[in-house]
């Protein structure tokens, strides 16, 4: 009776034993979490355009921040001035104007009003400082503030812009953008009721002298510029950026 009671003592606790250490379940397998859903976020904090926008901005052309007034950016169409390049229209950003549409360039001859002094708000903008490669870039940024929507002349000899040295003692224009445009013409820019439109323009830093005569060598020196926009029926308008050594 013992003997027996002896075996059966050892095969029970033999049949509790599973192999497992301490017993434990086998460890579940862990399934991953769902995947991230959507476009990864490409905007950069802050905001500058502007676009170039880069107040965009450490944009693609170098430049620092942003002098003047207004918002927005346009792409440039590639037409070629005398030492600039302009964009006819585009979008601007959505700074405390209320927001930009698009402005498209419409013919003289368009049965649109032309804007009244009164009703079209003009500010200038342009970037804090340049690199020596990079080609400082203008914004003419036009506000209809009427209820009705009007075209704007911004072509180089109705919104003139000029740049002088801000060191120098007299004010001897280093370029204009009256001098020798390409397309001496106006430019005309629908601008809808209530709306902002911006026109760009590029200047590549090389001098320019009225009527097309032969500018002197050479191009802009790095110092601090001054730049002005003059308009028919509108206040001066004025920026100033830095052309940096290196």
């Amino acid at each position: 009776m013992l003997a027996a009671w002896a075996f059966t003592s050892v095969g029970s606790k033999g049949s509790q034993d599973d192999g497992k250490p301490g017993g434990s379940d086998p460890v579940k397998s862990i399934t991953p979490g769902p995947g991230s859903s959507g476009p990864a976020i490409s905007q950069q904090p802050g905001g500058r355009d502007e676009s170039g926008d880069s107040g965009e901005d450490g944009g693609s052309d170098g430049g620092e921040g942003d002098t003047g007034t207004g918002s927005g950016g346009a792409p440039s169409d590639g037409t070629s001035t005398a030492g600039a390049d302009t964009a006819g229209s585009g979008t601007g950003g959505s700074g405390t104007d209320g927001g930009s549409t698009a402005g498209r360039q419409v013919p003289a001859g368009s049965p649109l009003p032309e804007c009244k002094p009164g009703a079209l708000e003009l500010t200038l903008r342009t970037k804090v400082s340049y690199g020596p490669d990079d080609r400082p870039a203008f914004d003419i940024i036009a506000r209809n503030t009427s209820s009705v929507t009007c075209k704007a002349d911004l072509g180089p000899k109705n919104v003139v812009l000029t740049v002088t040295e801000a060191s120098a003692e007299n004010d001897d224009v280093i370029w204009s953008s009256k001098d020798c445009p390409a397309n001496p013409g106006p430019l005309f820019l629908q601008v809808p009721a209530g709306a902002t439109v911006v026109h760009k323009v590029d200047w590549n830093r090389t001098r320019s002298t009225p009527d097309c005569a032969t500018p002197p060598p050479g191009k802009a020196a790095p110092g601090t510029y001054l730049l002005e926009a003059k308009a028919p029926d509108t206040p001066l308008r004025r920026a100033s950026f830095v052309l940096k050594k290196d």
